[in-house]
């Protein structure tokens, strides 16, 4: 028999991360912009130790726009495989916490941040990687259809 420790020190390891899906009255997303990145993402981040994905997705909201947002559906899984300085896939949940009138309430986390603004997607594919935008789409059409996407790409 195995000892648990030498078992689990042998499995697959998994990053884990979380972010909300934001958007204004008119459908526009609220994406940020991260200082220690080239492109806009979501609010959101890393899942903390014993933080399940919702948790960690409002905790984030809150350290980066100063938002207290329900946090809703489950939108989008994403599967994205190691790449650049990431040793291990990382694997991202996507929720939908509403909509916001206004940018008037973000109280924006500036050790992380640099910016923020609600964007169509249209105006997003200028701003984002080829897979952050197959991931906008799919939590668009997951809001409408009341359905949850599973992507696994990059």
């Amino acid at each position: 028999m195995i000892p648990a420790n030498d078992f689990y020190a042998g499995l697959h390891r998994v990053i884990p991360a979380a972010a909300g899906f934001i958007t204004d009255p008119d459908g526009k997303v609220l994406l940020v912009k991260p200082n220690y990145r080239d492109h806009w993402g979501w609010p959101g981040g890393h899942i903390d130790e014993g933080e399940r994905p919702e948790e960690g997705c409002a905790r984030e909201i809150r350290e980066e726009l100063g938002l207290a947002l329900p946090v809703g559906r489950l939108l989008v899984v994403h599967w994205v495989p190691p790449f650049d300085d990431r040793p291990y896939p990382l694997i991202h949940f996507m929720f939908d916490c509403g909509t916001v009138a206004d940018g008037s309430g973000i109280l924006l986390q500036a050790e992380e941040l640099d910016g923020y603004g609600f964007f169509t997607a249209d105006e997003a594919v200028t701003l984002m990687p080829s897979f952050l935008v197959t991931r906008l789409q799919a939590a668009q059409d997951a809001r409408k259809s009341g359905t949850t996407a599973y992507l696994s790409l990059l």
